[in-house]
C-alpha cells in the first residue's frame, strides 16, 4: 500500500467535499448482512464490522447500528481523499464486511469496528481472539455510545481480555498523531444522530451526562493504540448520513470524514 504520509489543513478537505456532494450516499434501507467471501480479501483495505451480541447492561443499541451506509461511504472516502489502496467488488461497491470475533477472517481484518458498543458483549472465546488479534498489531474502533452508563459497561468489558496491568486507557490530547496522519484535527467534535438533531437541534444525546465527547484509547506496551473509543459522539451518523442533509454534511460529516481517514490510516500504519 503506497501511502505519501502528508499533513493537510480541514480547509482543503471542505473544499473537497463541497465538489463530493454530487456523489452523497443517503442512509437507511434494507441492505442484509455482507459477508466475506473467497474474494473479499486481496491485500487492500476492508471495512471489518464486528457483530457482537447485546447484554441487559449498558446503555444503546445493537451492532448494526448506521449499518450499511457507514462502512461503505468511508471507504469510498478513504479511497477518493487519500493514496490508500480500498479493495472494491465487482459491481463497483467497497468490500466491507460483517465478522464475529471467533471468525478466522479477523486475522485479515486492516482494523475491525464496534458501533453502539455501549451494550456490547464479549463471550470468553471473542474475548480471546479480540486479544489475540489486538496482539497480533490489530486495532478496534469503538463509537456511538453516549453517557456514564455506557462507557461503565465498555469499559468493563474490555477488561475481560485487556487488562489494565497491560492495557493503560488514556484520554488522548490533541497533539497525539493520530488526529494529524492526513489531516490536522482541531477538536474532538460532538456528532449526533441526524434524528436527534433535527428534533432537538442539540448534540449531546443524553444531554448533561454525554456533554463532553472523548477519544480514549487503551495503549499497548509499547504505546501504541490498540483500542480507540470515541465516546459521547456518532461518527457514523456523519458517514451514513451525508447525502441526507446539505446542512448535516457541512456541519458534521466534514470533520467526521477528517477524523475517521486519519483513523483508518494510523491503524493501517502503526
Amino acid at each position: 500500500m503506497n501511502l505519501k504520509p502528508r499533513v493537510m489543513s480541514l480547509v482543503l478537505l471542505v473544499v473537497l467535499a463541497s465538489t463530493a456532494l454530487l456523489a452523497q450516499r443517503s442512509g437507511g434501507g434494507d441492505y442484509g448482512v455482507r459477508r466475506p467471501t473467497a474474494e473479499t480479501f486481496k491485500g487492500d483495505f476492508n471495512f471489518c464490522r464486528i457483530a457482537f451480541r447485546s447484554s441487559y447492561g449498558g446503555y444503546g443499541g445493537g451492532w448494526g447500528v448506521d449499518y450499511p451506509r457507514a462502512d461503505e461511504n468511508l471507504s469510498i472516502r478513504l479511497s477518493e481523499l487519500s493514496e490508500a489502496a480500498v479493495n472494491f467488488d465487482k459491481s463497483g461497491s467497497p468490500d466491507y464486511v460483517v465478522i464475529q470475533a471467533t471468525e478466522p477472517e479477523l486475522f485479515k481484518c486492516p482494523f475491525v469496528a464496534v458501533t453502539n458498543h455501549g451494550r456490547a458483549s464479549f463471550g470468553p472465546d471473542e474475548g480471546a481472539a479480540l486479544r489475540s488479534y489486538i496482539q497480533k498489531g490489530g486495532f478496534m474502533w469503538a463509537d456511538d455510545a453516549w453517557g456514564s452508563r455506557s462507557w461503565d459497561h465498555w469499559l468493563n468489558e474490555l477488561r475481560k481480555f485487556l487488562p489494565a496491568s497491560e492495557y493503560a486507557l488514556v484520554d488522548l490530547p490533541l497533539n497525539h498523531a493520530i488526529f494529524h496522519t492526513l489531516f490536522d484535527a482541531q477538536r474532538i467534535p460532538q456528532i449526533p444522530n441526524i434524528g436527534f438533531y433535527r428534533g432537538t437541534g442539540q448534540t449531546s444525546e443524553q444531554w448533561a451526562d454525554s456533554a463532553t465527547p472523548h477519544a480514549y484509547a487503551l495503549l499497548d506496551s509499547h504505546g501504541r493504540i490498540a483500542v480507540l473509543t470515541t465516546h459521547n459522539t456518532d461518527f457514523g451518523d456523519a458517514y451514513e448520513r451525508e447525502g441526507d442533509d446539505p446542512e448535516f454534511f457541512y456541519k458534521f460529516s466534514v470533520e467526521g470524514y477528517a477524523i475517521g481517514i486519519n483513523v483508518l490510516l494510523y491503524a493501517m500504519t502503526h
